[in-house]
């Protein structure tokens, strides 16, 4: 079984929602409430040793509910291995998680990214504001809701 996992399932048991293993990719889901812990465990953990965030995705599933979730891509060199974290967002007009800059600085600019092109919100975050569009820009453009024309 892959470290993740067994890191996950063993300090974070009630917080996992499902494990998908495909082509040797791992797909870990999470309930977002203790976001920040389970990124500083597999962050801290020597058996998992993920120093590096590759990404961070904002995604629109309308018309799945919860609507929206957010992708973390880690990576571990140590272990030469790399794991896809994956949440869902409560059904709201601004969904909203905890930021995890202080767990791992790149996550400033992917966080930006996710709250300007989709609306999500990273609580704690040291300067959420638009990145891409223009600050005076109406709505997230990366909504699946959002109007083909603009607004």
């Amino acid at each position: 079984m892959n470290a993740a996992v067994e890191l996950l399932q063993t300090k974070f048991a009630d917080e996992v929602v499902e494990v998908v293993e495909f082509r040797g990719e791992t797909q870990i889901t999470v309930k977002p409430g203790r976001i920040k812990d389970i990124c500083l465990a597999l962050r801290d953990d020597p058996e998992t040793s993920f120093k590096y965030l590759s990404a961070i995705a904002g995604m629109d599933y309308l018309p799945q509910s919860p609507r929206f979730g957010v992708v973390y891509h880690l990576y571990s060199h140590k272990k030469k291995n790399r794991v896809a974290l994956k949440t869902l967002l409560k059904d709201d007009v601004a969904p909203a998680i905890d930021s995890v800059v202080s767990v791992w600085s790149t996550a400033n600019w992917h966080e930006r990214e996710a709250y300007d092109l989709l609306g999500i919100r990273f609580k704690g975050h040291p300067d959420l504001r638009r990145i891409l569009m223009p600050a005076n820009w109406v709505g997230h453009p990366l909504r699946k809701d959002y109007p083909l024309k603009g607004m």
